[in-house]
């Protein structure tokens, strides 16, 4: 079976626009209220949110504004201009680790929950294998495809999130959501350190960037989407906190899952919300999980150019299977995505600032001559 091949391997900013909350929204919008209510009182873990979301929306714009200097080159064509052939090397082949690492984070997240909700008698092993395979099939295909994929997903993600808060709003609590500005700004940063971790994905921006026709609109768009991101994790800790309470909130690993499960749609149409909001979780992962993998194949291949791109898929698969395998139960998963998102964060911001430095002096030197 042939993958379908578009005739321009191009995309809007709008596609990418779609493509910034397909990757950010995944494991962080069931984990983040249980993270934020450890450290904040009542509802204020949204001003950390808030915090995080404003610095998470300007490393956006920032990265694709830099990346679409340079429209039609790649991640390592415009940094080797910039920086020098090795470095852009170093960075290059640094991004394609954290795609790999993140890969396998969301593939273990993926077979560690489903185990304890859905399946809970198939081995996790099983539930791995068959989602990288899943994913492996996805990313085997057009890259633009995929992008018509999230657009596809989007629309659908959104409206079941919003119905599942709508229906949230008959089990609010008045207490639950008072007092308010009662944390101390210590707490208020952590959490916003916290909240910043769950928009790690953003490195995937230096990338695909080149994939769009009219750069100059991109930077716009891309903030644009990290907003959406934002507001929906501002309603989703919102709702968690108002249905639960701040105390409950924080020994609920998966609040937003118990959340669903609580919930019940009026007239009988059905009991089980949580099975929808289920299926619409795992296609927010596979759109996560499928860029990740993507970001790292366009890493390794603009390095590597003579290189079949289905074999650098087959290649790393069993990496990632493996990686995926080593976490053994939630905490262990908890460190495993800490570590991505710390160095996911680093090396985006750290690239960014090299880069910025590196073209401003260079526009310098350019206006002087």
């Amino acid at each position: 079976m042939k993958p379908i091949r578009y005739a321009d391997e191009k995309i809007g900013s709008r596609e990418l626009m779609i493509a910034v909350p397909s990757m950010a929204i995944g494991i962080g919008i069931i984990t983040l209220p249980y993270d934020l209510a450890k450290i904040t009182i009542s509802i204020d873990g949204l001003i950390s949110i808030f915090l995080s979301g404003i610095v998470a929306t300007i490393l956006t714009w920032s990265i694709v504004k830099l990346a679409s200097r340079f429209p039609n080159q790649s991640f390592y064509s415009y940094t080797s201009y910039l920086i020098t052939k090795p470095v852009a090397l170093l960075f290059t082949m640094l991004f394609a680790i954290q795609g790999i690492v993140l890969t396998a984070y969301e593939v273990a997240a993926l077979a560690h929950i489903s185990h304890q909700y859905l399946f809970d008698r198939t081995p996790r092993e099983i539930v791995m294998l068959t989602f990288l395979l899943v994913v492996v099939y996805g990313v085997s295909g057009s890259r633009v495809g995929l992008f018509r994929l999230n657009t596809m997903f989007l629309p659908i993600i959104l409206i079941i999130i919003a119905i599942l808060l709508l229906f949230s709003i008959g089990f609010i609590e008045k207490k639950n959501i008072l007092p308010v500005f009662q944390t101390e700004i210590s707490s208020y940063m952590k959490g916003a350190f916290y909240g910043t971790l769950s928009y790690t994905g953003i490195g995937i921006l230096f990338f695909y960037t080149s994939l769009v026709k009219d750069p100059k609109k991109a930077p716009a768009k891309a903030a644009l989407g990290m907003g959406m991101v934002v507001f929906v994790y501002l309603f989703i800790h919102f709702t968690c906190i108002a249905v639960f309470g701040a105390e409950t909130t924080a020994v609920l690993r998966l609040p937003t899952i118990e959340l669903a499960k609580s919930v019940e749609i009026p007239g009988g149409f059905s009991e089980r919300v949580e099975s929808v909001f289920f299926v619409i979780w795992i296609m927010t992962l596979f759109t996560t999980t499928a860029m990740a993998y993507d970001v790292t194949i366009m890493a390794i291949k603009s390095v590597i150019p003579a290189i079949n791109k289905v074999k650098i898929i087959f290649i790393l698969a069993p990496v990632i299977y493996l990686i995926a395998s080593i976490p053994i139960d939630y905490l262990e998963l908890g460190k495993l995505g800490d570590w991505a998102s710390y160095y996911g964060l680093g090396l985006s911001s750290i690239v960014l600032f090299l880069l910025s430095i590196m073209y401003w002096i260079k526009g310098r030197k350019k206006s002087g001559r």
